[in-house]
């Protein structure tokens, strides 16, 4: 049986993007692979194993372009809406709280939040399937 273990993005700023990761979802450094064109990051926190991997290529002053391939990552949090509230005081401009409710029953409570790239992450309150 397989175990996901992690999720790799391209960032354009190292900096920025640890920044970040740290204040929106309490992720640090686990590792720090420095290479002569890239260095990799891999962040984590004590709530689960699963990691992020930052890729920074050197060099590279473009932005990523995320195309129409790209989805989004989901992180869950107990309180949405106190995260959503912190979120917004710390500046980092979360959309708005959606109730998913297709037939009539809410199923899901999340919004979504971009990192300085521009990558999605979708951010659900911990209930049903989304523990």
């Amino acid at each position: 049986m397989a175990k996901a273990i992690h999720s790799m993005i391209r960032v354009l700023d190292e900096a920025r993007s640890l920044a970040f990761y740290r204040t929106a979802f309490g992720l640090d450094v686990a590792e720090r692979l420095d290479f002569p064109d890239f260095t990799l990051v891999y962040l984590s926190n004590a709530e689960s194993t699963f990691e992020l991997e930052l890729t920074i290529n050197k060099g590279r002053t473009d932005a990523y372009e995320l195309g129409d391939g790209y989805g989004h990552l989901a992180v869950s949090v107990t309180d949405l809406a106190a995260e959503h509230a912190r979120l917004t005081a710390a500046g980092l401009e979360p959309r708005k709280l959606v109730d998913f409710a297709p037939g009539g029953t809410v199923i899901a409570r999340f919004f979504f939040i971009a990192d300085p790239d521009g990558y999605q992450i979708e951010v659900l309150e911990r209930a049903g399937r989304y523990l």
